[in-house]
Formats: structure tokens, C-alpha cells, sequence
């Protein structure tokens, strides 16, 4: 490949699909361990903090947060139920920028915003070729 043709290209083609992979890899395996592990086991303050933003069933919604951080953040990875992952994720993204860190300065919130906006990208685009979506023939 030309430089031209790496910095102007149209369709990227394999160099593309690798950008995709990485950034799913990285997205992915940073809210499984960094933000979904550290919720387990499940604290008083975590359910305090879903009940203090009026879900109802706090114990439930904060195991629901858990959860779609940790198994969802290692699916994306893989890239397997890629897209309904990514509304999961960025879902709870949302609700952690605008309730959880509602109050808070924007510099707080933005990763959160961040995040959902690269998970909104993943529900609408999918895995990818290098993704288990792919190689397990799912729509196609």
C-alpha cells in the first residue's frame, strides 16, 4: 500500500477492519476489567447510587450495570452479539453520564460520553470481518 492511498483511501479494506478490531479489543476489554470487574461483588454505595437516580429496583439495576460492564465489555471484545452489546453498553454509558455524573463538571462525564458514543458506533456498524459475528455467519 502507498502512502496515498493508507492516508486517503475511500475503502481502508484490511487495514481498516484491523483499526476496528483494536478499537473493539481496547473498548471492549477496558470496561470488562476496569470498570465491570471492580463493581463485583455488588457494594451498598453502587445500589445507593442507582437508587439515588430513581430506578426502581436498585439491587436489580445495579447487578443489570454490572453485568452489561463486564460480560458485555468481554462479547464486544470477542465481537459476538456485537450489536445488541453496543445499544447494552451504550445505554449504560448514557445513564452513568447523565444521571450517575449528572451533577458533576463535564471533564467527569466525558468518558462516559465517550464511551457510548464508540458503543453506538458498534451497534450500528457490528463487529467487523475480525469478529466472531463474522466468522459465525451472523447477519449476513
Amino acid at each position: 500500500m502507498n502512502v496515498k492511498g493508507f492516508l486517503f483511501a475511500q475503502n481502508t479494506g484490511t487495514t481498516g477492519q484491523v483499526g476496528l478490531l483494536v478499537l473493539r479489543l481496547f473498548a471492549g476489554l477496558v470496561m470488562a476489567f476496569a470498570h465491570g470487574m471492580g463493581k463485583f461483588p455488588i457494594s451498598d454505595q453502587l445500589i445507593a447510587g442507582v437508587e439515588s437516580v430513581g430506578f426502581p429496583m436498585p439491587v436489580v439495576f445495579a447487578y443489570a450495570a454490572a453485568l452489561t460492564e463486564l460480560v458485555g465489555g468481554v462479547l464486544l471484545a470477542l465481537g459476538l452479539l456485537t450489536r445488541p452489546v453496543g445499544l447494552f453498553l451504550a445505554f449504560t454509558m448514557f445513564v452513568a453520564g447523565v444521571f450517575i455524573h449528572g451533577a458533576d463538571p463535564f471533564n467527569v462525564k466525558e468518558l462516559a460520553f465517550f464511551y457510548m458514543f464508540v458503543y453506538i458506533f458498534f451497534a450500528c456498524y457490528g463487529g467487523g470481518r475480525f469478529s466472531l459475528d463474522n466468522k459465525l455467519g451472523f447477519g449476513k
